[in-house]
């Protein structure tokens, strides 16, 4: 399963999710799990950003060697699956590859969350905090996704397994 995370550089939300993604699927023993990250307006090769990078630390995520990158047809045919931050995230992967399989990463929260169907904040100019923030909302949307998946898997591998 390949998941590409997208949001608009590609040094904030994006690659937060793409580590929170990793993680999630190493602690659910997922080795068939491979995730990337792009952005819809990404200027090749940025650096994370700074609070990103310590708040991922903070929770032993590892953000320092991310690169930034334009989203492309060819990152788009290697997904399975294509996880906006936001709608419009959503709507540009769609309109570059029409039958990809396309999802807001917010749809992921539970019926009860406020932030469902919201889009996930973008902290871009914001401090440890706001970083922090978005980091919880998106590690509650991964464990979301990856509830999801794991249904997915269970009715490939049919009864009983």
């Amino acid at each position: 399963m390949n998941l590409l995370f997208v949001c608009t550089g590609n040094i904030c939300r994006s690659p937060l999710a793409e580590v929170i993604a990793r993680a999630e699927a190493d602690a659910r023993g997922w080795a068939e799990v491979s995730c990337a990250s792009a952005g819809t307006f990404a200027f090749p090769g940025r650096a994370a950003s700074g609070p990103g990078i310590a708040v991922a630390a903070a929770h032993g995520l590892d953000l320092a060697p991310h690169g930034s990158r334009e989203l492309s047809l060819e990152l788009l045919e290697w997904a399975d699956l294509v996880i906006g931050m936001e709608a419009s995230h959503a709507r540009v992967a769609a309109g570059l590859a029409p039958g990809a399989a396309v999802r807001v990463m917010t749809d992921f929260l539970s019926a009860d969350d406020e932030w469902r169907g919201r889009g996930i904040p973008d902290p871009y100019g914001g401090d440890v905090d706001a970083y922090e923030a978005t980091r919880r909302l998106l590690t509650r949307a991964m464990r979301g996704l990856f509830d999801v998946l794991g249904e997915v898997r269970r009715e490939r591998e049919g009864p009983g397994s």
